[in-house]
């Protein structure tokens, strides 16, 4: 696992140990963050969080690109040590703020973010429920775009949220979400 662009691109990444968290796979990440650009422009200044962060792979991305900061939340331990690991590696603790806990525990935003990213196990629906809760928490704002990977059968529908786009990408779906306008 590699860093795409920005200012760590090439740097290897570590993933977690064990069979507990599925790293997204470097094309997912290629495209997902092309779906983004494409919408966004540019990443600079971003407020992030990557929530289901795994090896913290999507929010390091963003940082590279430019993001102010980014919010990881993840539960598994083994997770969290890679999580912990690369932002070490890549100098970014001012930028990043890791959340040792359950996405669903998540209380009460302070403000939205401008870019959620989500990448909760396949075939759970976690991601749906997630962003429900998350809309209802203040965590999603007007300017808010996010972004979920579930696997490519699975169908994504929030109450408040529409689907701006998505696309298969091998066994995986990516979604860019937004507020209903």
């Amino acid at each position: 696992m590699r860093i795409i662009a920005g200012e760590w691109r090439g740097r290897k990444l570590v993933a977690p140990k064990g069979e507990a968290t599925r790293p997204t796979a470097d094309r997912t990440r290629e495209t997902l963050f092309s779906m983004l650009t494409s919408r966004l422009g540019t990443f600079e200044g971003l407020s992030v969080a990557d929530l289901f962060a795994g090896s913290g792979a999507l929010g390091l991305e963003a940082l590279s690109r430019g993001a102010d900061n980014c919010l990881f939340v993840e539960q598994e331990r083994d997770a969290l040590e890679a999580i912990r690991a690369n932002v070490a590696t890549l100098n970014a603790r001012s930028r990043s703020t890791v959340n040792a806990g359950s996405v669903m525990a998540l209380g009460p935003a302070k403000a939205p973010h401008d870019l959620v990213l989500l990448d909760p196990p396949y075939g759970t629906g976690a991601g749906s429920v997630a962003l429900d809760r998350l809309l209802r928490l203040g965590w999603i704002g007007p300017a808010t775009w996010m972004a979920l990977e579930t696997a490519a059968d699975e169908t994504v529908d929030v109450k408040g949220l529409d689907v701006v786009a998505d696309r298969r990408v091998g066994k995986a779906k990516l979604t860019l979400l937004r507020l209903a306008a």
